[in-house]
């Protein structure tokens, strides 16, 4: 057919930035799978699609997208967050040939699905009225080998989430940047000291790379057909060193993310501070007890020189699975639940989410959908929004992220016990990703 050719060319470019070429036959053969819809379509009856995922608010997305559609309906399954089992699951599923039509998967992890072969090139579905619509930054990691694999759901601007009746005790203020955070640290601590300003989470280590990515220290590129790799780069080696020394002094905490000791500091105010995302509002008013609301306020995070800068933590997208047949109806679907009021809102309404959305003229829908009761009725998207226009542009993931991250993970597990240090777990990680990128058969090299 007519698309054909353009398409060929789209898969060979990704292929080139982003596969060996061993998997170029492999993303082919995947591309163009959608362009049947399935048999009921045309036959009076909805095209019936698959959708896995785990983001809050995502049933009354589907529930919103049923009632309002006849012509497709959404099949929903909750699955686990990618970090706590969703990721195994797909691709468990994508290699049993029976993986659903369409599913979320986080922006770091959407290039490994593509160098698998896993997810489809959904281009022709995809135009440039519709993308843009969305934050370029978002568009920037949807977009791989020039070719469309995902719709941005929510951006993930850095923020920092912090007690003020804590701060105000101990006669501070939000810090501007990383060296005024430290000084109140050190206040905090000696004005409380069972009280710590923030934590290092062991066990998640996008929150370090949105540090990286703040900074301006990117891990990948491309040069031609080559990877670029750059785990333990210089300007990472600047983030590493002030963690360390933070770790080290014990102003902030080691703890898991989203643990019970965690969750049990912030309760009993053993942790005054949250370096999170924008989503990380909704998770932590739907983590603290009521007696919290009012307590808690959102700034703008820390910044190197205080101009304001942030990098993505998390954000989800849509893809569309290699084998599905219904790639056209499971675009329309997720265009109505990125792009439209009604899709923001049931998502935000349902109380616990506080995502921004990566198109920026639903920001007020969704800042008008959530209650922000418990930051005090500050308008918090305000922050979100300032956060996510300073997102950095030079940042790419890299194909393998799957592997550097458990890597990243098995290595600051040994910070709590300093049996180890960040600028090791680097180096650990550089070698572990040269090497799956290496047996991948992709071209790298260091920079």
């Amino acid at each position: 057919m007519s698309a054909a050719p353009a398409r060929s060319r789209r898969v060979r470019r990704a292929a080139a930035a982003l596969t060996a070429a061993t998997l170029s036959a492999t993303l082919l053969a995947a591309c163009g799978s959608g362009d049947d819809d399935g048999p009921a379509a045309g036959a009076g009856k909805p095209v019936d699609i698959t959708f896995w995922g785990w983001a809050k608010g995502t049933k009354q997305v589907v529930d919103a997208f049923n009632s309002s559609h006849k012509d497709v309906h959404v099949s929903y399954e909750e699955i686990p967050s990618g970090s706590a089992g969703g990721y195994a699951k797909l691709s468990n599923a994508v290699k049993a040939g029976n993986a659903p039509d369409v599913f979320n998967v986080e922006y770091p992890q959407l290039p490994d699905f593509v160098s698998q072969g896993a997810v489809q090139d959904i281009s022709e579905y995809v135009d440039a009225g519709l993308k843009g619509k969305y934050l370029p930054q978002a568009v920037q990691l949807t977009t791989l080998g020039g070719a469309t694999y995902a719709l941005p759901l929510d951006a993930a601007p850095q923020v920092f989430y912090y007690r003020k009746d804590l701060f105000a005790k101990a006669g501070i203020k939000p810090p501007a940047t990383w060296d005024e955070f430290r000084t109140a640290a050190e206040k905090l601590k000696q004005a409380e000291p069972d009280s710590r300003i923030a934590t290092f989470f062991p066990d998640d280590p996008t929150t370090f790379e949105a540090m990286a990515w703040q900074a301006g220290a990117p891990w990948f590129g491309t040069s031609g057909d080559s990877w670029q790799v750059s785990v333990d780069g210089p300007g990472t080696q600047k983030v590493a060193a002030y963690w360390q020394k933070m770790i080290g002094d014990d102003l902030v905490r080691v703890e898991p993310s989203f643990s019970q000791q965690w969750t049990a500091s912030l309760q009993k105010g053993q942790t005054a501070g949250y370096l999170g995302a924008s989503w990380g509002g909704g998770v932590l008013k739907g983590t603290l007890p009521k007696d919290q609301s009012g307590k808690w306020a959102v700034a703008p995070l820390p910044s190197w020189n205080g101009t304001p800068a942030s990098g993505m933590l998390g954000g989800s997208t849509f893809a569309v699975s290699k084998d599905s047949k219904k790639a056209k109806a499971a675009v329309e679907f997720a265009t109505w639940a990125t792009t439209t009021a009604q899709g923001i809102q049931a998502r935000i309404s349902s109380g616990d989410s506080s995502a921004y959305p990566a198109d920026p003229e639903l920001v007020p829908v969704a800042a008008k959908a959530f209650a922000t009761d418990f930051y005090g009725g500050q308008d918090i998207y305000a922050l979100y929004k300032s956060g996510a226009q300073s997102i950095g542009r030079k940042w790419t993931w890299g194909p393998a992220m799957g592997v550097t991250n458990n890597s990243l993970k098995d290595s600051f597990g040994k910070l709590s016990s300093r049996s180890g240090t960040i600028a090791q777990a680097l180096a650990t990680a550089q070698k572990d990703t040269l090497s799956e990128m290496k047996n991948r058969g992709l071209k790298v090299a260091t920079r």
